[in-house]
Order: C-alpha cells, then structure tokens, then sequence
C-alpha cells in the first residue's frame, strides 16, 4: 500500500478567499475603516509631508448618483491615494454646490412658488433642507465607491460661512474693478425665467422657419446709384434671411460686410434686389428666379453705409450699418439686426447708437404694447410674423430650416437673447481677459489639448452675467442709487459687512436688513439689488471659500479634474474668479475626462434602456470592480460601460485577486524578519522576478505621476497573467510545495514572493482599494494600520549583471518553443499534463553555452519530468525548429516511460529503488528522508 505524503508538502494556506463577495465584503470593510477613522489616522500620519491637493469640484446636490459621478469620483480618489502613496500629503475635501434652479423646482413641486402659498424665507429654507437631504444621500453613495475624504466635514456652498465667503470673494472683484452693470443680450429661459451662464446651455438641433425679408430703400435712387446704376422708378430692396422672425419687431439694423462685394441685381421687372455676390445665385434660386442673373451694378459693402431702409411692417426708418461678423456661409450677405436680442448686433448698436429695444418678457411673450403681436409668446408669433409680412408683401421665401441652437441644459428648452439689465464681470474692462489667457500658460493641461480648449473659449468669451432673478442663491449685496442705478462707491467695504452678517445669520440677514443700519442717512437715496448670484460664481469661488480658508489645503490647488464640459464651467468660473481676485489661476494641473457611454458609444438615457447605475454594479459585482473600470477605461475619450465590460472586468479582477491570493497562501509561516533572504543570495529565478517586479514599478509610479491609469491596468493585469501566472509561479510551484519548509529554494521563493506582494499591495492601492487593504492585512511583517500610510515599496532590486536578465529572457523563448510541442503532444493524446514529457533542446552554440549551467534544472523551468540540452549538431530528425530571438533552436519532446512520483509527480527512473519509500523519486526522497534538495536557478 502506498503512503500519503500529503503531510510532507508545504501546500498554500490563507484565508483570503478565491471568491471575493465584494458586494458583502465591502460594506464591511467600510464600517471598520469608519470605526477606526481612517482619513484621521492618515492626516495625522502624514503631517508635515509636501501637500498635494487636488480641490473638489462641487457635483450638485439633487438627485440619485450615476455613472459619471462614479467616474468622476473615483478618478479624483485614485490621483488622491497615489499621492499618499508617492509620500505627499494629501487631503481630500469634499463638497457640494446646493444653491440653484433645480432645487427651487423640485422645492416649488411640493410648497409652490414664491409669493403664492410660501414666503421667500419659508422656501429658502425649504431649499436648504431638501439639499440637506440629498447630500446624505449621495454621501452614502460616494463613500460606499470607497472614496477616501473628510466626509464628516465637507464644504457646502450653502454654509453660512461659504455663503459669506462667497460675497466677500465678490467684494474682492469689486475692488478690483471688474463689476459692472449694463443692459446686455443675455440667454434667457422662458421656463427659468431667469439669465442663463455659458454653462448653462447646450446646443441641439431646431427646426426654426428661415425666411428672406425685404428692406425697401427709402430712396432707391439714391441706393441704386451707389451701384452706378441709374434708377427709373423701381423697387428697389436690401434683402435679409434670418431664421428668427420673432426678433424682427426690435429690428434697428441691416448689417452689410464692409468687404464683401454685393450686387443689385433683377428680381422682377419692377423690383431690384441687393445681395452679396456670393450667395446671390442661391437666394435667387430661393426666390424662384431661373437662369442667370441679370446683375446690374457692383459695390463694396463699405459704399452702402448708412443708407436707409424701411423696417418690412412697421412705419420705421432703419440704416444699413457695416459689420465684420457678416458672413457667407448661409443667407443673403445682408444680416438683420436687432441690438435687443444679439451679442453682435448690440455691439454694432453700441458702435452706430442704434436703439435697443427688448420688446419681450421674462416669459417670452411679446409686451402687451408690441405693435401687432402684442402679449403673444415668441414662439407662436412666428407664424403671425411670417402671415404679416406676406400681407405686406416684403417675404420673398419661407422655408423650414433645421439648424443647431442654444437650449436651456434644465429644461431643454430654447433660448433667447434679451437685454435686461444684468450684473457683469467685464473681461476687458480691468484686463481680466489678457490676464486669464496668460494664466492659462502656467498650467498644466491633461490632456494637453485642454489648453486650447479653454483658450479659445476665454478668448472669444462675452462678458459674465452673473445676476440671476431667482430666489434660492446667494444675493449681490449691492446698494444701488435710486436715481442713476449705479452701486454705492463704497460698494466693497459694505459687502464685508454684509458678509458677517450672513456668517452668522445666513443669506436671510440681507433679505432683512434695513439700508439704514449701515448707511445711515443715505439710506433714502438707495434700494436694495434683489438679483442673486450665478451659481456659477458660488462654486467658482470655492478657491476662496475652501482652499484660501483652510490652511491644510492652500492655493493654488495641485489639480482639478472634471469632465470635458467643464472648460466652459467650473475650470472657467475657477479661473476667471482667481484671476479677477487674485491675479493668478487657481489650479497648477487641470485633468479633464470623456463621459460614460454604453457599450455601442451612445449616450445613456432611461429612454434608451442602456443605464448602468453604479449602485447596482456595486450590489453585484462591488466596487472595486466598478474602480477597475474606471482604470481600464481611457478617461481622455468617451468610456464605455456596459453589462458585458464589467463582465469583462471583473475577469481580469478574478486574476489579479487569484495571484495575490497566491502568493499570500504561499507566505503562510514566513516571517520577513527571520526568513527573508538578501535579495543577492536568492536563486537565479527568484532574482529575476524581483528585478521584473522593480522594473514594473518603475512604470506604475511614473503612469500614476502622469494620471495613466489605463497603463496601470494593463501593466498590472500582464504582470499577473503573464510574468508571474504563466512563468514566475508556474515554476516555483514545483520548488515550494516539494522542497524542505525551511530550505534555502523555498526561503528564496518565499523571499521574492514577499518582496512582490508588499509592492504590489500598494500599486493596487489606488484602484483596488477594498482588496488593496484585504492584501495589506495578511502580508507578513509588522505594518501601518492602512496600506495609505505606507509609501511604494522600497525593498525591491535590479538584478546587477546585465547578462543575467538576458539569459531569462532567452529562457523565456526557450520555454514558450517547448511549450507548443508539449501542447502538440496533448492534442496528439500523447501526454496529459507536461510532467508526462520529457524534452530535448538542440541550441546553437552561443546559446548553448548561456543555458548550459541550467541544464540540471531545465526540466524545472519546462515543467516536464526530463529536460536535457545538446548542441545544434546533435539534433535528431524529430526535433522542431523555433525561434530566440534571431537564433533557430530544435526542440525534441515525447512521452516519459517512465513511473511516476506519488510525491511531486514527475516521471523518473529512480523511482522503486528506495526500498523504504518505493513510489519517490530521488529528489523527493532527499527532502522526505534526507538534508534536502538544493537549488541554483529555478
């Protein structure tokens, strides 16, 4: 009867499990970390250290968390740890921003409106419970992605202390000259009844009604002569085509390129038209004029200036004015304009001291004394407009035109441009614009491409309106002059007071203060500003409110990252305020990142049915698999998710966890203080895995330097998979499991094994943080409490002799040749697993003589029972060439006829010749009965 040598194997133990049950696991994990505070345990531990701050941009607070959010947030947390783990310290504030629309309308739905059923007091209240409520919930959420942050202590923008931050941030922008107030364009939403940021819109398509109107001259003699052309009684016409009739009633303007070359040309017999040369063809095709047309006469639209022309309904007399944004790409040349409702045209207004009128309510119907079209809403009077204009016989063409245009991102609902008078932070006034542009430079952009982004939306950028004409926000505590509308020059000092009212009492005290108090006898001849602020401008200042106010933290900020549309949001807003306040931008990097999209790139939508909520992910799968996707994902383009990608992923987890899981079971008993061997007395092999190991580190760290966390991944998972699963300990299996536990083969082992599994405990920290701290628990050897008070690994070395790491990279090649006859001979059902081979290696004689001190350990690194090495002139008829780099070797491989070991398994022809343990081979037997085997390289 054979004996059991089970008992004599030194098998892996370790209670850290194959499964991972991240979904129960994790939750807690949490709880533990929670009990022993472990963001406090590592701002202490890191106290002193060079700060790394990357500053929260605030999400909103309403509504369940997605994917993005997820996204964004673990991004933030993975720079955040690297940073610790890079020896910085780092702290994480979180924050929110509370103010704002949505909550007033999620608020209206359950109290009403202002003024009707609730006081302005009640509903901001109101307001600040239901953000109240939704930050908790979201916490709980963010928390659970197992972000680490001060998440007992965030910032809220709806803090008292923030909110009087906020105004003293703005006092500082008075102060230097930035603020003003004007009538300007403004996008304005019907439904928010309020102005709207440039961040606030997004552009969709619009089918809108594109009509060609006729300008008549009102002298077209003295029209058609500009021309050369001599004028007998003719109509003779300026023709604009715009694709918003609504605006034509504050038309003040035809604006011409002074340039462009515009030609009067015959529409009918009795009527002449002017249109620029360019499009005239098309406009006439438009017009139902065939053939060629006949021209007239020529001219530069600089020789039409100031000519008069009759409004198309209204007994109004209108110039022609010369502008440079006129283009050809669409129409007539000839550009309709109304100063009330344009950018362009107000600025040309301004140039010619055109009228400007906003015949339009905050409703976005036409005032109740619109000649015409009086209390009908914009967007039905476009009809109207159009019938009006056929019955005066001014509309040469209307058609349906589908063309992108400005929606309120909320409602996603067209806007409009209006003049209202607003509160503005002027961008050339003070030299803001120059100023921010040379911020831009300092900074560095990831992706690089941001830069320019971000450039050339601050170049072309109109001035911030940053009053909006709601109720839940913070107030522009101005005091303004009765009579000329212009803020008290004394403006800054007063908001500070102000502001430390509203530290105190919140933004109620403002509502409540009576002038008097603070000015005294002036008080009669100034009102209070009614207007809150651009939430925009609350977060945007969290520069300010945040970083300047806590001396843990402190500018500029060492990153912002958000995503790609924040160019135009908060990394703007941020910089803008900064450099109005402080002459300098905010931030030293800003990273930005693509949006999640499912699996066929499409956006996601409840409509679409492609939603992948991270909560659910969380519940199935957990969230270390959800920060793997994050990782592997490239964040500098749009990131897909779907069902079958975390599938995927949680795939390539499973290995990851199962080589930890490895090398922790094979380090059971191995105490580093005792066992651990001097990296140089270690075995060949073993020093080669600790020299990849170094290598790799190397790569993680500068990857982790440079946000490259998909490098990270696949660095990683090839490491795992490749390096260690399908060589490193597929080899060493044989040596730890067979040879004597306290040998010098299994010692060196376990020594590289240690020396692996400490760095690679802290490259995953990052990502895999739940796992990271399951690794950092049941690695040997004293340690921190958390792997994020340890810094990367320090104990790993190069192999010195740079002809031993070519050798195992010959080795390699070696092995994957014999490994595909091995792999021939199972499929040929010669063999089962490779101990049932043995192999010949036929090398030319360079090779040779590299491999040849291998040759008694060969069979190890082969994984077969017999592995012999000849030179090439040896090689037999059977044997199969394969390629080492430029060199052919022969590689012979049959089945072994040979017993097998009950012990390790291999196939050798000393086995019976030990009477008293008959099924072991000879090595076997010296590690069972013997001092043991000894090893030189593998």
């Amino acid at each position: 009867m054979s004996r059991d040598y089970k008992d004599t194997l030194n098998l892996p133990r370790t209670d850290f499990p194959m499964k991972a049950n991240l979904a129960q696991r994790e939750p807690q994990m949490l709880e533990r970390w929670e009990e022993a505070d472990f963001y406090r345990l590592i701002t202490e531990g890191t106290h002193g250290r060079e700060p790394f701050v990357l500053h929260d941009g605030p999400p909103y607070a309403n509504g369940a968390l997605h994917i993005g959010h997820a996204l964004n947030k673990i991004l933030k947390d993975m720079v955040v740890k690297s940073r610790l783990l890079a020896g910085f310290r780092s702290p994480y504030v979180p924050g929110w921003d509370c103010h704002g629309l949505p909550i007033e309308l999620e608020v209206e739905k359950k109290v009403g409106k202002v003024g009707r059923k609730v006081d302005a007091a009640t509903f901001r209240r109101k307001c600040r419970d239901y953000a109240s409520r939704q930050i908790d919930l979201q916490r709980s959420d963010f928390k659970r992605f197992g972000v680490l942050g001060d998440w007992d202590n965030p910032y809220r923008t709806m803090d008292f202390k923030y909110e009087a931050d906020i105004i003293r941030a703005l006092a500082v922008i008075v102060d230097n000259g930035h603020l003003h107030q004007g009538a300007k364009p403004v996008n304005w939403c019907f439904d928010c009844g309020s102005a709207l940021a440039e961040a606030e819109i997004e552009y969709q398509d619009k089918d809108s009604p594109a009509i060609d109107v006729a300008f008549d001259a009102v002298d077209p003699a003295a029209l058609a002569a500009r021309f050369g052309v001599d004028h007998d009684g003719q109509r003779v016409s300026v023709v604009i085509w715009t694709t918003t009739p609504w605006t034509l009633p504050a038309n003040q303007a035809v604006a011409l390129h002074p340039e462009l070359e515009y030609l009067l040309v015959r529409y009918r017999r009795d009527h002449w038209l002017v249109l620029v040369a360019e499009l005239a063809d098309d406009s006439l095709r438009r017009y139902g004029v065939e053939g060629e047309p006949e021209v007239l006469g020529r001219a530069p639209g600089g020789e039409l200036d100031r000519i008069p022309v009759r409004h198309p309904f209204y007994a109004r007399q209108v110039p022609l004015v010369l502008a440079e944004h006129v283009t050809t790409e669409a129409g007539t040349g000839c550009v309709h304009t109304a100063p009330g409702h344009g950018q362009e045209d107000f600025e040309i207004g301004t140039q010619y001291d055109l009228p400007v009128e906003n015949p339009v309510d905050a409703k976005g119907c036409f005032v109740p004394e619109t000649e015409l079209f009086g209390g009908e809403h914009v967007w039905r009077a476009n009809d109207r407009i159009v019938e009006v204009l056929r019955d005066r016989g001014t509309l040469l063409n209307v058609e349906t035109y589908r063309h992108s245009y400005p929606h309120c991102w909320r409602h996603k609902s067209p806007t409009a441009f209006r003049v209202t008078p607003q509160w503005f932070i002027h961008m050339d006034k003070a030299g803001l614009r120059e100023a921010a542009l040379a911020a831009i430079k300092t900074v560095k952009w990831v992706p690089s491409w941001g830069e320019q982004r971000i450039e050339k939306m601050v170049a072309n950028r109109p001035d911030w309106c940053i009053s909006r004409q709601r109720t839940w926000g913070v107030p522009i505590v101005l005091f303004r002059d009765k009579a000329t509308g212009a803020p008290h020059p004394d403006s800054a000092r007063l908001m500070r007071l102000v502001a430390d009212r509203v530290e105190v009492d919140g933004t109620d005290a403002w509502q409540q203060l009576d002038p008097a108090e603070l000015l005294g006898d002036e008080a009669e001849s100034y009102e209070k500003v009614t207007d809150i602020l651009d939430v925009w401008f609350d977060s945007g200042v969290s520069h300010h409110c945040v970083l300047d106010q806590h001396a843990e933290l402190g500018l500029p900020a060492g990153i912002y990252l958000e995503g790609s549309d924040q160019h135009r949001g908060w990394f703007q807003s941020s910089l803008l305020t900064a450099v109005a306040m402080h002459g300098r931008a905010p931030y030293r990097e800003v990273l930005t990142h693509g949006f999640a999209v499912d699996g066929a790139g499409h956006k996601m939508s409840k409509s679409r049915g492609n939603v992948v909520a991270p909560q659910q992910v969380m519940k199935t799968l957990g969230a270390d698999v959800l920060r793997l996707w994050v990782a592997a994902t490239d964040y500098r383009y749009e990131m897909s998710v779907s069902d079958e990608i975390l599938r995927r992923v949680a795939d390539a987890y499973r290995r990851i966890r199962n080589t930890a899981r490895y090398l922790i079971g094979n380090l059971h008993g191995f105490d580093p203080e005792q066992n651990r061997l001097p990296v140089e007395d270690c075995l060949a092999l073993d020093r080669w895995a600790v020299d990849r190991a170094w290598r790799l580190q190397g790569e993680i760290v500068a990857a982790y330097d440079e946000y490259q966390y998909t490098t990270i991944y696949q660095r990683v998972h090839h490491f795992c998979s490749i390096d260690l699963g399908a060589f490193y300990l597929d080899i060493i299996k044989d040596r730890l499991y067979t040879t004597q536990p306290d040998s010098g083969a299994r010692r060196s082992a376990q020594t590289a094994m240690y020396h692996i599994l400490e760095a690679m405990g802290r490259w995953l920290a990052p990502i895999l943080s739940f796992t990271a701290e399951e690794i950092w628990e049941r690695t040997p050897g004293e340690r921190p409490p958390t792997v994020f008070l340890s810094q990367w690994y320090t104990g790993l070395e190069p192999m010195t002799d740079p002809a031993e790491a070519v050798l195992w990279d010959d080795v390699i090649a070696v092995r994957e040749c014999v490994s595909r006859q091995l792999e021939q001979l199972r499929q040929d059902g010669a063999i089962g697993s490779a101990l049932d081979a043995q192999v010949r290696v036929f090398a030319p004689d360079e090779l040779y003589q590299s491999l040849l001190p291998l040759e008694n350990e060969l069979r190890f690194v082969f994984i077969t029972s017999e592995a012999s090495l000849h030179p090439i002139e040896e090689k037999s008829d059977a044997a199969v060439a394969g390629q080492v780099g430029e060199q052919t070797i022969y590689v012979e491989a049959a089945r072994s006829e040979h017993q097998k070991c009950t012990r390790c398994w291999h196939r050798r022809a000393e086995i019976g010749m030990a009477a008293e343990h008959p099924g072991l081979c000879g090595r076997c037997l010296v590690n069972v009965a013997g001092r043991g085997e000894t090893r030189h390289f593998a």
